[in-house]
């Protein structure tokens, strides 16, 4: 078959008018409408009739062809704009089981705080930067989540409690009676590496006692931490807690020359020889004035896991020396002394901290850091408020969860809370289902409603999934005498109850 000249132009001139709608063209070509292969169809059946030998239209031929319709490039074009599930990096979603197995842990946090004495707070998750930037090249400085927001201020998710709460209290001033012994369980966030058990958000307990000056602050803090782990079945055998105080550090600094503005940014680097060779940090530590010599009897020191060792490098009367014995005397009051153990490397990487610091570990090495924390009695001078004593520590979820996982004593959180499944045979009786289950709940029970009509195998099959002890069946029979059917999905046992007394038997099976 030929095509005629003047269908040929006219085809080459539709082609390329419709390439050049896909692209950023003037605005009068923007405004042609789009040409479709159907236009482009009809006009060659209305060029060509009867031009092949055969005296037939030609339009068979060009829908066989369909060179203008969807193409690979349309499904690619689809593909992209798919959304993408995943939620972004280092973040987490949280299904029902997830939630189930979150809310049992902060149950956990909230009930050991509650047994301390201490009052829950929260503070926004959006902070001005100008909370953290305390110290230039911190490093949680250099993890923040910043930016400026709509007003042109500089903003940031919070990497860390405690700077909120110093704000909170320095905006309180006065007007808060010392001592104050608060807990909170904010999300937190730092744009870091990410390991196992370490993720770029995390919820965190934080426990802090302000207006306390001596170590018995600290010695009620490790002692909850304790009865935490405790309570969730981990032994002293699982977790230990890395004690020190950062006035050995200063003491042995001042005694090697080491200018006193250089201790905090010498402790963040010390933090960091657990995890990295002393080669990779050495550099770092000759900016700061300490020549390798210095920092190998830094080290040397550092070594001392005993208060006898440590009182004989830095001498009897050492303030750190005295310290440590008085806190490791309250742990041992506590009866907490097989979960506490001295450790002269730890520093801790923030700069506040002033006085003891500790750090809970797995002790068979599998998982970083449990939790951690010590005295930063200077906060709020780096704020501009009065000097305030104050200890506290974070704890965060995700090791934790990790670490119960890992002694397999997580309990299980596939099945939900709910105590009893209600439902109707049938559509005309779905009413009084929704009765019953209303005088279920006003009982106290937990009660899920099937809310369409379904087969009993289904509901069944759906209360033993969610883990339910009961059945209540709403059956045409059983409703003309006032009554449901009951079933105990343990026992598999079957019974009716009166509807008026069903408040009765609610009470009677959750005594």
């Amino acid at each position: 078959m030929k095509l005629s000249p003047i269908l040929i132009t006219m085809l080459g001139s539709l082609l390329r008018l419709r390439v050049a709608s896909a692209f950023t063209v003037p605005n009068a070509i923007q405004q042609t409408r789009p040409i479709s292969s159907t236009l482009i169809r009809n006009a060659v059946n209305t060029e060509v009739e009867g031009g092949n030998k055969g005296g037939g239209r030609v339009s068979a031929g060009v829908k066989d062809t369909n060179i203008l319709d969807k193409t690979d490039t349309s499904k690619s074009m689809k593909k992209q704009k798919q959304l993408d599930t995943n939620p972004p990096k280092g973040t987490r979603d949280f299904y029902p089981e997830d939630m189930r197995l979150r809310t049992w842990l902060f149950d956990h946090w909230r009930s050991v705080a509650s047994t301390y004495g201490f009052s829950e707070y929260d503070a926004p998750v959006l902070e001005s930067e100008a909370l953290y930037t305390r110290k230039a090249g911190e490093e949680v400085t250099q993890q923040l989540y910043n930016f400026m927001d709509k007003g042109d201020r500089a903003v940031a998710l919070r990497p860390e409690m405690t700077p909120s709460l110093a704000r909170m209290v320095m905006a309180k001033k006065g007007g808060l009676n010392l001592p104050l012994k608060w807990h909170s369980i904010p999300q937190c966030w730092r744009y870091e590496r990410m390991t196992r058990g370490r993720r770029r958000e995390h919820f965190q307990w934080n426990m802090d006692v302000w207006g306390v000056q001596g170590v018995e602050a600290e010695a009620e803090l490790l002692s909850a931490m304790v009865t935490f782990f405790e309570n969730v079945g981990l032994t002293s055998d699982d977790v230990g807690i890395k004690v020190n105080s950062r006035l050995v550090i200063t003491e042995v600094l001042t005694e090697l020359g080491v200018p006193e503005d250089k201790f905090a940014a010498t402790c963040v680097l010390v933090d960091k020889l657990e995890k990295v060779p002393l080669d990779a940090i050495q550099d770092d530590l000759t900016e700061l004035g300490l020549e390798r010599d210095v920092v190998e009897k830094l080290l040397e020191v550092l070594t001392n896991n005993s208060l006898e060792s440590l009182s004989s490098v830095l001498g009897a009367e050492s303030n750190a020396v005295k310290q440590l014995t008085e806190l490791f005397d309250l742990c041992e009051a506590y009866g907490i002394q097989d979960w506490v153990l001295l450790d002269a490397s730890v520093v801790r990487g923030l700069a506040y901290y002033t006085g003891i610091v500790f750090e809970a570990f797995d002790r068979k090495g599998v998982l970083r850091a449990i939790a951690g924390g010590g005295r930063y009695d200077k906060l709020l001078e780096t704020f501009g408020g009065d000097p305030t004593p104050a200890a506290g520590f974070g704890f965060g979820d995700a090791v934790i969860v990790e670490l119960l996982k890992e002694r397999n004593v997580l309990p299980s959180f596939e099945s939900s809370d709910v105590d009893t499944v209600v439902f109707a045979m049938r559509p005309e009786l779905y009413s009084v289902a929704i009765n019953v289950a209303s005088k279920l709940r006003k009982a106290g029970q937990k009660v899920d409603v099937v809310l369409e009509k379904k087969k009993p195998k289904w509901v069944f099959k759906h209360a033993d999934r969610i883990c339910a002890k009961y059945c209540l069946i709403v059956a045409p029979d059983e409703y003309e005498k006032q009554e449901v059917s009951v079933k105990n999905l343990e026992l598999g046992e079957q019974t009716t109850v009166k509807i008026d007394a069903l408040a009765d038997w609610a009470a009677d099976v959750s005594s």
